[in-house]
């Protein structure tokens, strides 16, 4: 297996974290790529993993909170690719 099917294949791999949200645990599983996302989210908007974590359960109404986390990283990346500068077209010599 190559390097690159290596981490492929570690992103997919689904981790299992315990969250502590408005004063109780519960477990949130989720595949690797996600967590780091949210990580990364989290220290970007300079708050805890579990402060960002809360504030999406608190938005996801009857979504199950694996199945909005989800969302909610794909909507930051969708957000962000529609804001970064686009590369300029190839123009043909």
């Amino acid at each position: 297996m190559s390097e690159a099917q290596s981490q492929d294949a570690s992103s997919r791999r689904v981790v299992k974290h315990s969250v502590v949200i408005a004063g109780h645990r519960t477990s949130v599983s989720l595949e690797d790529a996600f967590w780091r996302a949210l990580k990364d989210i989290a220290a970007t908007e300079g708050v805890s993993l579990a402060a960002l974590i809360a504030r999406v359960d608190a938005g996801r109404g009857e979504a199950n909170l694996s199945s909005a986390l989800r969302v909610f990283v794909l909507e930051r990346a969708l957000d962000a690719r529609e804001t970064s500068p686009s590369p300029s077209p190839r123009l043909s010599p």
